[in-house]
């Protein structure tokens, strides 16, 4: 297993990939509690249209980090709870989650000095 970033193939690029979608961590998160409906959610989670929960779930389900667990009935009812796997990403998106909140007015400000034009010298 190599664990140098800059190969194509290195492991450490998958979890970056997974973490660098901004809704994975977000989904994940709103899951540690047990499963919810998609409905649910939504509701939980500010911003997120349904396409795009959808889409989530899916990438989610395809990479092991989610189950989906269809109940019967009228109307159908479906759920989703993280896997063992899913879970052990709690952890580390708790830390970027604590980082942020350590250090989210810095990086604000940088966001803000970055965008405000330099002032330009009086013209003669």
């Amino acid at each position: 297993m190599t664990t140098d970033a800059f190969l194509a193939d290195c492991r450490a690029r998958l979890a970056f990939d997974l973490l660098s979608n901004t809704w994975n961590a977000v989904v994940l998160w709103a899951l540690r509690d047990g499963p919810s409906r998609p409905v649910d959610l939504r509701e939980r989670i500010g911003g997120i249209s349904s396409k795009v929960l959808t889409e989530t779930l899916r990438r989610l389900q395809f990479n092991g980090l989610v189950d989906r667990q269809a109940h019967p009935g009228a109307p159908a009812r479906v759920e989703y709870r993280l896997t063992a796997l899913g879970r052990t990403l709690l952890a580390p998106i708790e830390a970027v989650g604590a980082w942020a909140f350590e250090h989210g007015d810095e990086v604000m400000a940088a966001q803000e000095a970055a965008s405000t034009p330099a002032p330009q010298p009086p013209q003669p």
